[in-house]
């Protein structure tokens, strides 16, 4: 940073490049912090454990593993450093559960003049509620200290369901589990829907055995998948058929595991994606819209639509800020242009009062964006109080929080 500051140099940290954006885009240098990886200290006690932030969260689980303790809730995909996890807002899925930033302690970043500031209950107190979800915005961050559970294993129960049925119930069985989601192939009247209830360790683990997991998520839900996809840019007319014949042939069973083998999947099939996040009460709305969308369109679109819930929280810039939350993914494959169909989900999700994922392709700019948090002329301050240079910007975070 020093070395930087007397070059002239703006910098930018990037994590393991999992966004879609162009948040850690470096016009500058860019800061890899690949070999700021590990545990620096846990407490089985408290639960509280610090991070270095590159620390993959894939590698989280082993660490925290000889500890006896856990990750509260995880996204579905775990190839992010858990510093740029927290700075765009990754989440899970549970209405009673936040993003990964709601599980943040404390952090340290290193500042615009070069120096550590540390950022918890003791230190700056105040700054902690805007800083967790900092956008790659106000320094770089390079401990991050959580609050983890106990290790817990996940039932999980994956049934098709009547795509109808699903949407009549979808806010009774979200209360009534502890994580649930669903996955909708467009042309089909069928929800994949994913239920998980939280058991303590002692319990018995049944996972799937491993052949089936390896055709499921190796040859059906990669290799498969990825073919069709490459044949449908050619020929659309198989999109509807494929889809009818996957919700038959994945998405029905029922195991026990360890919480993050039951969260996390492998996604080997290149895609773009734009997720939205909306009060939870607009949900089926915001669903039903997307779906007479497509139709209406006359759009065959190849990718399954996401839906998952978040508690909401009171972090400055988390997606869930002031809100329960649910979130709307839509997907298209990476040779795709997915411009028309974003744009007008987007619009859907706008007019409900929607609020992009950081990470997340979107089209809005700061002033779009101060009208949906509350908080964002306070986060704009803290960036000014602690980059007034702006050392840590970008083209991209100009069109988000102004210039």
């Amino acid at each position: 940073m020093k070395a930087a500051l007397a070059q002239g140099l703006t910098v930018k940290a990037v994590g393991a490049g999992h966004s879609f954006t162009g948040i850690a885009v470096a016009p500058g240098v860019l800061l890899e912090l690949d070999d700021m990886q590990g545990l620096v200290s846990a407490d089985a006690g408290t639960g509280l454990v610090t991070l270095l932030g590159g620390t993959r969260l894939h590698r989280i689980p082993g660490l925290l593993a000889r500890h006896g303790l856990a990750m509260q809730n995880l996204g579905d995909i775990d190839r992010q450093s858990i510093a740029g996890a927290i700075s765009t807002g990754t989440h899970g899925t549970g209405v009673d559960f936040g993003g990964i930033g709601t599980q943040v302690r404390g952090l340290t970043m290193v500042t615009a003049d070069g120096e550590f500031l540390r950022i918890d209950a003791e230190h700056n107190a105040e700054m902690l509620p805007g800083a967790v979800v900092g956008l790659g915005a106000l320094g770089i961050v390079v401990e991050v200290t959580l609050q983890c559970v106990p290790t817990f294993l996940l039932h999980a129960v994956d049934e098709p369901v009547p795509l109808e049925e699903a949407l009549d119930t979808l806010h009774e069985r979200a209360a009534d589990a502890d994580h649930l989601e669903f996955y909708w192939h467009p042309h089909t009247e069928v929800a994949l829907m994913k239920t998980q209830r939280r058991l303590p360790e002692s319990a018995r683990r049944r996972p799937i055995p491993r052949l089936r997991h390896w055709t499921d998520e190796t040859v059906l839900a990669n290799g498969v998948f990825g073919a069709f996809c490459a044949v449908s840019r050619f020929a659309p007319a198989v999109i509807p058929p494929f889809n009818r014949l996957a919700v038959k042939l994945t998405g029905d069973a029922e195991y026990t595991d360890r919480s993050h083998r039951v969260l996390i999947h492998r996604r080997a099939v290149r895609f773009r994606e734009m997720e939205y996040a909306i009060a939870s009460e607009h949900v089926v709305t915001a669903f039903q819209a997307i779906r007479s969308l497509i139709a209406e369109r006359g759009w065959r679109v190849e990718f399954p639509v996401e839906v998952r819930f978040a508690a909401g929280d009171e972090l400055w810039m988390s997606t869930a800020s002031g809100r329960n939350s649910a979130y709307i993914a839509v997907h298209r494959y990476w040779r795709v242009d997915p411009r028309e169909y974003f744009d007008a989900v987007e619009q859907i999700m706008l007019d409900l009062g929607g609020r992009p994922h950081w990470g997340k392709l979107h089209s809005l700019t700061d002033g779009q964006l101060r009208e949906r948090y509350p908080r964002f002329d306070d986060f704009v301050a803290l960036r000014d109080r602690l980059d007034p240079g702006r050392l840590f910007g970008n083209r991209h975070l100009e069109r988000i929080l102004g210039v």
